[in-house]
């Protein structure tokens, strides 16, 4: 009977050997240090680690720390929550616009809630107020990096969330040799240093130094066919004011006075009209698209209404530790400063991103549908040998490559996954490559 266990036991360390030996090839044919690769993957069914590699090692996990922000926002919240802007009047015909942080609110919006009280004979209010405590005035994220202020992947966030705070610069060739014509698409008070000139190719570099002259732009190259470039708004609240001044002009209200900062009145107030849009468009954004101002919209939205008071990132992390716990997870080896993954100072371990995954599995099996299928979000042109086999958020910052999600193996097992690559020394397109042929040795091997 001995010999038969022993036998059996030894079958398993084969078994267990051989699947492990085809992801380690993947690893030893990369360029890639292992010691700058952590994996692991574990059994959705039983919890068990089927493969694993420096997954106890905290490291930065990019935008794959968005599903540990969204997942606990989504439970706050609620799946039928709306982010809402809404109009009222008092009786003393002073108007409040109550700002929801919405990441999907456009100009177009403002009309609409102007329209409407231009329907219901509101045109001359005495006073308009803007709320805006639903989220504190922090704008951009601990640990971000100052020379990424004029990516749009990265624009501020707040309560005054608007035509999601990009701005469209327009570059349009002249005569050949010729300053090129630069303009925005609406007015925002910014000085260009033209140094673009009409030639026979279009490439240009667009700064700013923050420090001395926020609202200069230089730009210069050249410019052979017109470009649009996007970039943030460097003042959110100056933005949304200019635009909510166009609706009025655009609704013609007479109305000529400051928007004034004031709490939304508990009593003796009415709903004139609403602006919605629902938590499903987040989840899609954030999970397809990985964008980075709804996932901090969101986190802080939810942290606020945890803590029943204005969202900011503390109370939203609290937020997150306290899901965390009640879900039966030990966070201590990670750490959250954002709720985007974009900062640096984020930490979290292989180990911790599977376990997480095998808990949200359990609690609905459901839960996979949220994450990119092969070839579609931030997987466009990815991972399409996999087909309907794998659902995967990623994770990209400089230095740092990641996805996180679920695989389904040639035997029918579905198992959770987690592979981050922290390495200055590799090109981007190396991680991932490498990303992907351990998911092909994972997929065949278990």
């Amino acid at each position: 009977m001995r010999k038969l266990l022993n036998l059996f036991i030894a079958l398993l360390l084969t078994a267990s050997a051989v699947n492990a030996a085809s992801i380690d090839k993947a690893l030893s044919e990369s360029d890639i240090n292992t010691g700058a690769v952590s994996i692991s993957v574990r059994d959705t069914e039983t919890g068990k680690v089927l493969y694993e590699l420096n997954s106890k090692k905290p490291v930065n996990p990019a935008s794959t720390l968005k599903i540990l922000t969204l997942t606990a926002s989504l439970d706050e919240l609620g799946k039928d929550y709306e982010f809402s802007t809404d109009l009222y009047q008092n009786k003393e015909n002073e108007l409040f616009i109550k700002l929801g942080a919405d990441p999907f609110l456009k100009a177009g919006d403002l009309r609409k809630l102007l329209n409407t009280a231009k329907t219901k004979n509101i045109v001359e209010p005495k006073a308009i107020y803007i709320d805006d405590t639903i989220v504190d005035k922090t704008e951009w994220g601990e640990g971000w990096q100052w020379d990424d202020d004029l990516n749009p992947l990265m624009p501020k966030f707040g309560a005054y969330n608007i035509d999601e705070n990009l701005l469209t610069i327009t570059v349009v060739p002249t005569a050949k040799g010729a300053p090129a014509e630069i303009k925005l698409d609406v007015f925002y008070p910014t000085t260009f240093m033209n140094l673009v000139t009409t030639g026979d190719s279009s490439e240009i570099k667009i700064s700013r130094n923050n420090n001395i002259a926020p609202d200069v732009l230089t730009i210069e190259g050249t410019v052979k066919n017109q470009i649009k470039q996007e970039i943030p708004v460097n003042h959110l609240k100056r933005y949304f004011r200019l635009r909510l001044e166009d609706a009025i002009r655009a609704e013609k209200i007479e109305y000529y006075g400051a928007f004034a900062e004031k709490e939304l009145p508990s009593g003796n107030i009415s709903l004139v009209e609403t602006v919605k849009h629902p938590i499903e468009d987040a989840v899609s954004e954030i999970m397809l698209n990985s964008n980075n101002m709804a996932a901090e919209s969101l986190f802080k939205i939810a942290g606020g209404h945890y803590a029943k008071t204005t969202g900011s990132a503390q109370n939203a992390v609290e937020m997150l530790f306290a899901y965390l716990d009640k879900i039966g997870l030990n966070s201590s080896d990670i750490k959250v400063v954002d709720g985007s993954g974009v900062s640096k100072n984020n930490l979290a371990t292989s180990d911790f991103m599977t376990s997480f995954l095998t808990a949200q599995y359990k609690i609905s099996p459901d839960y996979p549908k949220m994450f990119a299928p092969a070839g579609e979000g931030t997987l466009t042109n990815r991972m399409l040998y996999f087909g309907d086999k794998l659902r995967a958020k990623t994770g990209t910052l400089s230095d740092v490559s990641a996805i996180t999600g679920y695989i389904t193996t040639v035997k029918g097992k579905v198992l959770a996954f987690n592979i981050m690559i922290n390495d200055a020394k590799s090109k981007p397109s190396e991680k991932k490559m490498l990303e992907e042929y351990i998911l092909r040795a994972i997929q065949i091997s278990y």
